[in-house]
């Protein structure tokens, strides 16, 4: 069982708050950790990486005992993971704050459980935060993700399940997964969509699925937990429905007050010496 920890004062509350699962979630914080073993083209892979993913990222610069894959591995990452607040781990060619295009090229992205999980981790770690809309200037680089020749005898269930296939069976090796990325140059073409032209920029990746571990239950269970929040009230920034109250197009949550009829006649103004009323005019009402 998840250790459930309570709130002391309203400060921690927010804290908690501000970690809770969301409708809309932030952008994903990558935690860059180097093994005991790391040679320079692995660093240099890691720096390219996260030099895309500024500026949610963290680099630990010294080296640390971890093996993600033992029994007792996964300890040290559930603790830099909640100190960091950081959901993903990784063991200046783009602007912070613009999203890259991610074009996947291969049907097993859709079928095969290994690469779906692949596609959603990689959705998550270059995604950033979500809006609705983006202007064509703002696409700086595209990140193409297609895999090797598929093997004719790949079966999506036997080799993603290994109980489901027999003890004896060799597993078929997964095909390698290529990763490219591209800068975006818009170019004229003498109507209104421009000719947009790919230059390769950095880093290319060629990937192999080999060591998988599965989840957690109760984990995995926990992360995927949604709040019971609508969308269009997460959206608006409110929580809950008010009424009178929106949220403009800065952000800001704007109120409307209905008040009642006021009598001016009864409304208190700056007395002034000419405004008095005369002699003549009280003998007039005395009278």
């Amino acid at each position: 069982m998840l250790r459930t920890v309570k709130p002391k004062n309203a400060r921690s509350k927010r804290a908690l708050e501000a970690r809770a699962p969301k409708q809309q979630e932030d952008a994903r914080t990558a935690v860059f950790v180097k093994g005991t073993h790391t040679g320079d083209v692995l660093n240099n892979a890691m720096k390219d990486l996260m030099a895309l993913k500024r500026p949610d990222s963290i680099s630990f610069s010294k080296k640390n005992v971890v093996h993600p894959f033992e029994a007792q591995g996964a300890q040290s990452l559930e603790f830099w993971a909640q100190k960091n607040d950081a959901s993903v781990f990784v063991s200046p060619k783009s602007t912070p704050g613009h999203k890259p295009l991610m074009h996947f090229a291969s049907e097993l992205f859709d079928t095969h459980p290994r690469f779906v999980q692949l596609k959603s981790m990689l959705m998550d770690f270059f995604n950033g935060e979500e809006i609705d809309s983006i202007c064509l200037k703002g696409l700086e680089h595209v990140i193409s993700v297609s895999c090797g020749p598929t093997p004719a005898g790949l079966n999506t269930t036997a080799s993603a399940d290994p109980s489901t296939s027999s003890s004896s069976a060799v597993p078929e090796p997964l095909p390698k997964v290529h990763l490219r990325v591209y800068t975006t140059r818009l170019l004229n073409s003498g109507t209104r969509v421009p000719r947009v032209e790919l230059v390769p920029m950095g880093p290319s990746l060629d990937l192999s699925l080999r060591r998988h571990t599965p989840p957690d239950a109760e984990l995995m269970k926990q992360a995927l937990k949604r709040p019971k929040l609508r969308q269009q009230d997460v959206a608006k920034g409110q929580g809950k429905k008010r009424k009178n109250m929106e949220v403009d197009e800065m952000g800001d949550l704007r109120g409307r007050l209905h008040v009642g009829k006021q009598d001016l006649e009864k409304l208190q103004t700056r007395k002034m010496k000419g405004l008095k009323e005369g002699r003549e005019e009280k003998r007039q009402k005395t009278e």
